[in-house]
């Protein structure tokens, strides 16, 4: 080993190696990718569209002939409703996000998730922001648990509160589910519970990411309940997102001419989204719908103008912002928010 001082070293030192910097492949793959996660929200819209036009012709169809002040309305209480969601995400996490690029990831993962089940594709959108935030994995994991959690025990509260408030106006006994129904439900619940447990207990590489997120949200619910802000925004968003999108079925049911009150459609919304929830379908469609059709038929609405209101809730919710979010997702990616 030269013994000669460092000074005395003429020209440059040499490079640390070809791994200090990326390959033109790596780099050339990483483009790919991210042109590709660019371009893949407007094939995902055009495969829907080609599966599910019917749905929406026919939907834009009954909406044309429509009262449009009350389709305004639902439109309103349309875009409330993406704020709301952007309100309990600030409220399950401690750091403040920044308000602009926090509701237009919200708007982009509504989009996103009515391509997967089981809210997904809104979930995978949010973790990528919070990471880009620089909020460190299992925090950024809790709020998502945080969040899934909070907003079914607030549906819940909700109900109940409908319940003990409106009590005759409410309970009929064609809404009151039988035996079977419940044990389904039941059943349903405990298997859930039951497979995500043995695959904690079974799958040693996802044990301890889970365990830390678990640990990470426990920290973080003490912390957040000590904020009255962070309470509010967390409680009261996840209380009042249910309420919003009732609203929407609502004012296109009134538009429609549905002889419903704005509680029996809200009781409606709450207790058939409580009801079939839990199923796995992208956005909720198609199980939540039927439910909700069903229970304002029993409740004294026509089943042409329950169907109308709730085709009309799912062009307003999903098909009417479906473009402009998969846009702002593609935008956000683009510009590496994402």
């Amino acid at each position: 080993m030269s013994l000669l001082p460092l000074e005395e070293v003429r020209g440059p030192l040499p490079a640390a190696g070809p791994s200090a910097a990326p390959s033109p492949r790596f780099a050339s793959a990483a483009r790919l990718l991210r042109r590709t996660l660019v371009l893949l929200p407007l094939l995902l819209i055009g495969l829907w569209v080609a599966i599910d036009w019917r749905t929406l012709y026919d939907g834009s169809a009954r909406l044309a002939s429509a009262d449009p002040w009350w389709l305004l309305l639902a439109l309103l209480f349309t875009c409330l409703g993406w704020l709301t969601a952007a309100c309990v995400r600030q409220g399950a996490l401690p750091e403040k996000l920044p308000t602009g690029l926090l509701i237009a990831s919200q708007f982009a993962a509504g989009a996103a998730n009515h391509a997967l089940p089981a809210s997904l594709g809104a979930h995978a959108v949010t973790l990528r922001f919070l990471q880009n935030r620089d909020i460190p994995l299992p925090r950024a994991t809790a709020s998502l648990a945080l969040y899934s959690v909070v907003r079914p025990i607030a549906k819940t509260l909700v109900l109940l509160v409908f319940l003990v408030a409106f009590p005759d106006v409410l309970l009929t006994g064609a809404l009151v589910p039988e035996g079977w129904t419940l044990l389904l439900i039941a059943g349903g619940a405990t298997l859930g519970l039951g497979l995500a447990a043995l695959l904690v207990a079974t799958v040693r590489p996802l044990r301890r990411p889970l365990l830390d997120a678990l640990r990470c949200a426990l920290t973080d619910v003490r912390l957040l309940h000590t904020r009255p802000a962070r309470v509010l925004a967390l409680w009261g968003g996840a209380a009042a997102a249910p309420v919003l999108q009732a609203s929407v079925i609502f004012a296109v049911g009134a538009a429609l001419g549905s002889p419903l009150t704005w509680v029996q459609v809200t009781f409606a919304f709450l207790a058939a989204s409580t009801a079939v929830g839990a199923v796995p379908a992208p956005g909720g469609i198609g199980p939540v719908d039927a439910a909700v059709v069903l229970t304002m038929n029993a409740l004294g609405a026509p089943m042409d103008i329950a169907t109308t209101a709730v085709i009309g809730y799912r062009v307003l919710t999903v098909w009417l912002p479906l473009l402009p979010g998969a846009l702002v997702l593609s935008a956000l990616v683009q510009r590496k928010v994402l």
